[in-house]
């Protein structure tokens, strides 16, 4: 199997409602994210040639991810008061909501799944949320 990585950040806000720790409280992180992609043969043939996927295809992919989630405070729906998101929307400030807890993990697999949507075959995508702490979940 050939696989090959590339990563992009972002740096962004969160807390995890229902947690009894300090990360139930809003902090950043700078979120590293770290994806590979894999291929059992190389590619034969054509411009591709010798590639298990084009660099230039995977990094861009994830370079959008990364972006879209940049300087945001990103909260799971239901943890914020319909107050809370007024009074943040009127400053302006970019919000994501998401379906699920924003945790290392989760985001694991939320971004495999969106670079498996634009069609590479994710073989593993790692979440750092520091320098030494990571997650990963595995695609295949």
């Amino acid at each position: 199997m050939y696989i090959i990585r590339t990563e992009a950040s972002f740096d962004s806000a969160h807390f995890l409602a229902g947690y009894d720790g300090k990360c139930r409280n809003l902090h950043g992180h700078r979120w590293r994210i770290v994806a590979e992609v894999y291929a059992e043969t190389l590619h034969r043939d054509g411009q591709l040639r010798g590639m298990v996927a084009d660099f230039g295809d995977v990094k861009r992919d994830l370079r959008n991810i990364a972006d879209h989630y940049d300087h945001a405070l990103i909260y799971e729906r239901e943890t914020l008061k319909e107050s809370t998101i007024a009074a943040l929307s009127d400053e302006d400030f970019p919000l994501i909501e998401v379906d699920f807890r924003p945790t290392a993990e989760n985001f694991a697999e939320h971004f495999c799944l969106m670079l498996k949507k634009k069609g590479h075959n994710v073989k593993a995508v790692e979440v750092y949320e520091t320098p030494d702490n990571c997650a990963v979940y595995s695609c295949v």
